[in-house]
C-alpha cells in the first residue's frame, strides 16, 4: 500500500487522527485536512512518529468556506498526482445557530456542503487514480432526522441536536447519490456510522454532556475502525453505495433511501456549492 494516497478532512483529534494514525502505520501516505494549521502541525508530527514523516502532509482550510475548500484542492493537486482514498471526516455541533461569512448554516456548511464540495472538485483525480474509494462518515443519528427539502438550514428553528442529524442524513443521501453516478467509473462510494466515540465533537455543550461522551462513548481508535475498514479493507473491493456500522453494511433508515430527495438535495447543494 506504500503508493497509496489518502486525504482525510477533521485529522487533527478524534476519529479522524486515529484513522490517519493507522492508515500511516499501515505505510499510506496521509494528507491531513485541517482547520487549525498548528494543531494540524502537531498532529501531523504525532502522525509521522508512527508512519514516517515522508508519509504525512498537512493543508489548512475553513471547511465553512467554499473558497478555501478550493485553494485547498488547487494545493493538493499541485503537490500529488493521484488520491486514492478520500476520508470525509470533519463535523462540527455548535450549540447556538451562527452563520458563515458565506451566510450558510454553520453545520449545514462544514458537515455537508464542504464534503460535497471537496468530493467534487476531486472527482477528476479520484477518476484517474481507479480503483479508488470515498468514504464519508455519518452517524446513526441520522434515522432521527426530518429533512424539509426548504428549511436545510435550519432557518425556522435552530435545536444542534436536531440540525446535526439532518446533516448526517444528508451525507446518506449525497453518498447514495454519489454511488450512482460513480456507476462504472472504479470510484466506489461508501458512508459509515462510527458509533458514540469520545471526541470533542460535544465541546459546546454542558459538562454533563461532555462527561456522558467521555464516559460512554468508545475510544477513538475503535470509532476510526471501520473508517480504516472502508479505506483499504479488500473486503470491500467494488462495494458501493452502502452504509456501514461495526464494518458491516447493514440498512440505512427508511428516509435515507429516497432517491427524489437525495437528487433534490444534490442540485440545492450544487447551486449553494457553485458547482452549476
Amino acid at each position: 500500500m506504500s503508493d497509496k494516497i489518502c486525504l482525510i478532512t477533521g485529522a487533527s483529534s478524534g476519529i479522524g487522527f486515529a484513522a490517519a494514525t493507522e492508515l500511516a502505520r499501515r505505510g499510506i501516505t496521509v494528507v491531513l485536512l485541517c482547520r487549525d494549521r498548528d494543531r494540524g502541525e502537531k498532529a501531523k508530527a504525532e502522525i509521522a512518529a508512527v508512519g514516517g514523516s515522508e508519509n504525512v502532509g498537512l493543508l489548512s482550510a475553513d471547511l465553512s468556506s467554499p473558497k478555501q475548500i478550493r485553494r485547498a484542492v488547487t494545493e493538493y493537486t499541485a503537490r500529488y498526482d493521484r488520491l486514492d482514498i478520500l476520508v470525509n471526516n470533519a463535523a462540527i455541533v455548535p450549540k447556538r445557530s451562527t452563520l458563515t461569512e458565506d451566510g450558510l448554516e454553520m453545520q449545514f456548511a462544514v458537515n455537508h456542503l464542504a464534503p460535497f464540495l471537496l468530493t467534487n472538485l476531486l472527482l477528476e483525480t479520484l477518476r484517474a487514480s481507479a480503483p479508488s474509494r470515498i468514504v464519508t462518515v455519518s452517524s446513526g443519528m441520522h434515522g432521527q432526522a426530518r429533512v424539509d427539502l426548504s428549511n436545510l438550514q435550519a432557518e425556522k428553528k435552530y435545536k444542534a441536536m436536531s440540525q446535526y442529524a439532518v446533516t448526517k442524513l444528508l451525507n446518506i443521501y449525497f453518498t447514495y447519490e454519489l454511488a450512482r453516478r460513480l456507476e462504472g467509473t472504479r470510484v466506489a462510494a461508501n458512508c459509515l456510522a462510527p458509533g458514540l466515540t469520545a471526541t470533542g465533537i460535544a465541546r459546546d455543550f454542558s459538562p454533563f454532556t461532555r462527561f456522558f461522551f467521555r464516559k460512554f462513548g468508545k475510544p477513538k481508535e475503535l470509532g476510526a475502525e471501520t473508517v480504516v475498514y472502508l479505506a483499504i479493507s479488500e473486503e470491500v473491493e467494488g462495494v458501493s453505495g452502502k452504509y456501514f456500522e461495526n464494518m458491516k453494511a447493514v440498512r440505512s433508515s427508511i428516509r435515507s433511501g429516497d432517491r427524489e430527495a437525495a437528487r433534490k438535495v444534490w442540485e440545492i447543494s450544487a447551486r449553494l456549492a457553485g458547482l452549476g
